[in-house]
């Protein structure tokens, strides 16, 4: 098959399970251009972020339209993701000058390996637990513990992001709703509106450091966008729980594809790190609230 056809009817595919689910586009097509069509990891990683951009304000403007975005999270999110993806790629760019490409690729393997295996274990979470066990709510008032916890999780996502592609839809999803408890049409309008701001941000960062092909971009979006419109139609009439699961079970398969071919010793490392980050953003709005000061009560003087 030709190679820029082959790049549409992957982009078509998973601009479906995208417009389906908000997730998985950045954690599939990364590692569909490495180790299908043999694109350089850091090439391949910024190229999937600026096409993502491109798809995700399309969706985006899409849902605020419909008023599913949390303009004030997005806001919050943004302020702590936009510069760290901006930090993210610039890491990226100075461990390629210092590690030179071989050993860079090596490293991102392994660190993109590492992060989609985390990713597809969080998707799989969603899908079988966090659904069934949160109450969920169509908006609140945005407290000072939300901005924290608001700007810290757009802090790590957004490096992750920057550096690995992996994250902008599922990772935030899940926060969106174990922290926040968000409906799901409000998680999916408020992840991508926020996803959209902070892959343009990566992509530019990465096109400004020669990361990106055009020309892939352009085949992609070919595929992505009808893909999206196509997912978005679809959206009632798929079982989102076991669209999901399917989509953990491939995530965590792209992972051990990918670490086999990075450094054995940094893949569990990113791993962990990924696991306990994401314990420790799930769990600080809970401790914050166990262990702030509890207002003092009024003495009765009727």
């Amino acid at each position: 098959m030709d190679f820029s056809i082959a790049i549409i009817l992957f982009g078509l595919g998973i601009g479906v399970l995208v417009g389906m689910t908000g997730m998985g586009g950045g954690a599939l097509m990364t590692p569909l251009l490495i180790l299908f069509f043999g694109v350089s990891p850091t090439t391949a990683i910024g190229t999937d972020i600026l096409y993502a951009a491109v798809t995700k304000t399309v969706g985006g403007w899409r849902h605020y339209k419909l008023g599913t975005v949390n303009m004030g999270l997005v806001f919050w999110l943004a302020l702590g993701s936009v510069p760290a993806a901006i930090l993210g790629v610039q890491v990226v760019s100075e461990l390629q000058s210092r590690l030179g490409e071989d050993k860079l690729d090596s490293l991102v393997y392994a660190v993109l390996g590492g992060t989609l295996l985390m990713v597809g274990i969080i998707t799989l979470a969603r899908a079988l637990i966090l659904a069934r066990t949160i109450q969920e709510r169509d908006d609140f008032k945005i407290e000072r513990r939300h901005k924290v916890a608001a700007v810290t999780i757009g802090a790590t996502t957004g490096f992750v992001i920057g550096v690995t592609s992996a994250g902008s839809g599922t990772v935030i999803a899940v926060l969106l709703i174990a922290v926040y408890r968000l409906t799901p049409k409000h998680v999916v309008g408020t992840d991508v509106f926020h996803a959209a701001i902070v892959l343009w941000a990566a992509g530019l960062a990465h096109f400004g450091h020669g990361n990106v092909d055009l020309g892939l971009v352009g085949n992609i979006l070919i595929g992505s966008v009808p893909g999206v419109v196509i997912g978005s139609a679809l959206t009632e009439r798929v079982p989102q729980d076991k669209l999901r699961v399917a989509l953990g079970l491939v995530l965590v398969a792209s992972g051990i594809a990918t670490v086999q071919k990075g450094d054995p010793l940094v893949w569990p490392i990113a791993a962990l790190v990924a696991g306990l980050g994401f314990v420790l953003i799930l769990m600080a709005p809970r401790w914050y609230g166990h262990f702030r000061p509890k207002p003092k009560s009024r003495p009765d003087t009727s």
